[in-house]
């Protein structure tokens, strides 16, 4: 397994940051793999996969660049630049532009394992790799931003109120598969066979994606910046329903029930809508209802508005449920789920 030697200053600078960027990257790998893990996942790649298809059918070096470089067990380094703060797509894009060719060479047979196809022994492969993913930012990405980014804010939010809760070992063993707090300052990120690395006094920020997919990344030759991409828990990551308890559905309606059951961490109007299946006027009046019950309480979060259950909300889902009133007992999980550098 691959594991990291972090210790009290890493932790105390860590983070979590959005990063279109990011986004951008693990779209591209599921358009690479083209198969999608859930229902929303498959309608955004019968939308846009076709359109990236022909796009690499009529480059064939890009074609082979994307196969090389996204390798089977290790990412050419300079496809996966680590997140900076408020950096926009375009920035980002521009890093990976001004990679130097030989050593985005290099990273490619890191990457495969082995030499470098003659097609690749050029030095236009960073230019390559930006205009492609610039492309896939422009035509997939960038119309659905401002939805992906409210999921990606409430995901934040629901492992920050985690962390309240159980500190950065319940964060960390909940990232995504593979990653779990070793105890003596060890974090292992993935569950390869790699050398662990000491990234004791570094930053270390954790970067939420849609796609089910992660990486690491880290800077060099510095390396003082680590990252860890993650898929983020609720809609876009396929969470499945959780079940209503016959009593609370009986008592409240089984589809204002499944809301608030739901809202056991916090969530949008967008992702309750994608998590139930309902109509967005319906999720809005099942949660005015609840709210003016006392079920449960919303607030702002960047441009989103995430809700979540009240503890009078908390006491009637566990009584339904038959679970008592014991303060704690029988709490619904909250949904957070749970990548080289993979």
């Amino acid at each position: 397994m691959g594991w990291w030697q972090v210790d009290a200053d890493t932790l105390a600078r860590s983070r979590f940051l959005i990063s279109p960027y990011a986004e951008t990257f693990a779209s591209l790998r599921l358009l690479h793999t083209a198969s999608g893990r859930h229902p929303g996942e498959q309608a955004w790649l019968r939308a846009h996969l076709p359109g990236y298809r022909a796009r690499l059918a009529a480059d064939p070096v890009t074609a082979l660049l994307v196969r090389a470089g996204l390798g089977r067990d290790w990412i050419a380094d300079f496809f996966t630049p680590t997140p900076l703060d408020g950096e926009d797509f375009t920035r980002a894009a521009a890093r990976i532009r001004a990679t130097d060719p030989a050593a985005a060479r290099g990273h490619l047979r890191m990457s495969l394992g082995g030499p470098l196809p003659a097609e690749l022994d050029r030095d236009d492969l960073p230019q390559r790799a930006a205009a492609l993913l610039t492309h896939v930012w422009t035509e997939a990405v960038r119309p659905y931003w401002s939805r992906r980014r409210r999921v990606l804010e409430a995901d934040v939010v629901a492992r920050t109120a985690r962390m309240s809760q159980g500190g950065w070992a319940a964060v960390l063993d909940a990232l995504r598969p593979g990653t779990r707090w070793l105890g003596a300052n060890r974090f292992q990120v993935n569950l390869h066979e790699y050398p662990p690395r000491d990234v004791s006094g570094a930053e270390l920020v954790l970067v939420p994606v849609t796609p089910r997919t992660g990486w690491v990344s880290w800077e060099e030759p510095e390396r003082q910046r680590y990252a860890l991409v993650y898929p983020c828990a609720g809609p876009l990551a396929g969470e499945r329903a959780r079940p209503v308890p016959a009593r609370l559905g009986a008592l409240l309606g089984r589809a204002r029930a499944t809301v608030l059951v739901l809202l056991g961490s916090p969530l949008s109007t967008t992702q309750l809508t994608a998590l139930t299946g309902q109509g967005l006027g319906s999720v809005g009046r099942h949660l005015r209802v609840l709210r003016d019950a006392g079920l449960v309480e919303g607030r702002r979060s960047g441009r989103s508005v995430l809700y979540a259950r009240t503890a009078a909300g908390d006491v009637l889902v566990r009584a339904a449920a038959g679970e008592g009133l014991v303060p704690g007992a029988g709490e619904v999980p909250d949904g957070a789920a749970a990548g080289r550098r993979s």
